[in-house]
């Protein structure tokens, strides 16, 4: 997605996107900031009261942490567009990729903080189309799905399905500000969110009571 990516295994990254490193991830360990990049990758270029208008917020909040966020690299001012009453700020990346374990471990208040932002993130998207579903048009309304499949998978056979998932995403569309408009009619954003949530430790099925055993993860759409 847009706001952030991992990949277990630390394959090859975009060419458009960022790794983290101490200092991005520390940059990005607050849930306004996470937000803020997202909405740029999202819309393009836009100044920090649009952005507020957005997030709910001042502007001088926004205008705050797009300065942090322009230190540590994530986005810069669009002089082109700017002037001397407004500065308009645009994503210097599309992406970004969190896939390094000894960070996490160095890091593990920031890592925590940043995921915890996105997971955040993820379940207001999940709210927000969830309370416009019914004035959507049935074509689209039809396709919303939320699903779950419980999975007895080894470490290798879970980085094997991530990669699974991410090269069949990869056969469809990009969302991007600057190709929208070449898009066929009809084409619309759909965010789609992949989570692979390991659970250790939870039992078996056969040693749980046989009153306690339900089919579990059947999808929910």
């Amino acid at each position: 997605m847009a706001d952030a990516v991992q990949e277990p295994d630390g394959s090859d990254v975009e060419g458009d996107s960022v790794v983290l490193d101490a200092k991005g991830l520390r940059a990005l360990a607050h849930p306004l900031r996470v937000q803020l990049v997202g909405l740029l990758r999202k819309y393009g270029p836009l100044t920090a009261t649009r952005l507020a208008e957005r997030l709910g917020v001042n502007s001088g909040t926004a205008s705050y942490h797009l300065r942090q966020l322009d230190a540590a690299g994530f986005v810069e001012e669009d002089t082109e567009r700017g002037n001397a009453r407004e500065r308009w700020w645009r994503s210097v990346h599309r992406t970004t990729w969190f896939n390094d374990p000894e960070l996490a471990e160095r890091e593990p208040e920031a890592a925590l903080a940043y995921q915890q932002s996105v997971a955040a993130i993820y379940t207001l998207r999940t709210q927000q189309t969830l309370n416009g579903l019914q004035t959507m048009p049935r074509a689209w309304r039809n396709t919303f799905d939320m699903s779950d499949w419980a999975l007895r998978l080894t470490p290798e056979e879970a980085a094997a399905l991530y990669r699974e998932l991410t090269d069949v995403i990869a056969r469809y569309r990009r969302d991007a500000p600057e190709t929208a408009a070449s898009a066929p009619e009809g084409a619309e954003r759909v965010a789609v969110i992949t989570q692979i949530l390991p659970e250790l430790g939870a039992p078996a099925a056969s040693s749980l009571p046989s009153d306690a055993l339900e089919e579990e993860g059947s999808p929910t759409s």
